[in-house]
């Protein structure tokens, strides 16, 4: 495989649509407005995504619609990927991370 390119099949115009529909939703202004706070590569800020890949965005960028705990789109779309990992954490699993590492952890 070369440096940068695709590793599937590309996504159908009716998937980028959709990706961009959720980014102006969520505040940007297209796919290279948002290549650096979603991590984006250069390719796919210049709007070039597989299928997987597109599925994977929408699903991130859909994911928050549902769930009125979470944070909004637009500031769940600037979180590093660290932190929308740490986020992605169930409670428990998150809590005994942080006891291993010697934090001292309580319910709200």
């Amino acid at each position: 495989m070369t440096f940068n390119r695709p590793s599937g099949p590309p996504a159908s115009r009716r998937q980028l649509d959709r990706l961009l529909e959720l980014l102006e939703a969520a505040g940007y202004d297209g796919f290279r407005d948002a290549r650096g706070p979603l991590g984006f590569t250069q390719r796919q800020g210049n709007g070039n995504f597989t299928r997987d890949e597109a599925d994977a965005f929408i699903a991130d960028l859909e994911g928050t619609d549902h769930d009125p705990s979470a944070p909004s789109p637009t500031s769940a779309a600037r979180l590093s990927t660290d932190e929308r990992a740490a986020r992605a954490l169930p409670d428990e699993v998150l809590a005994a991370e942080l006891q291993r590492r010697g934090w001292v952890v309580m319910e709200p």
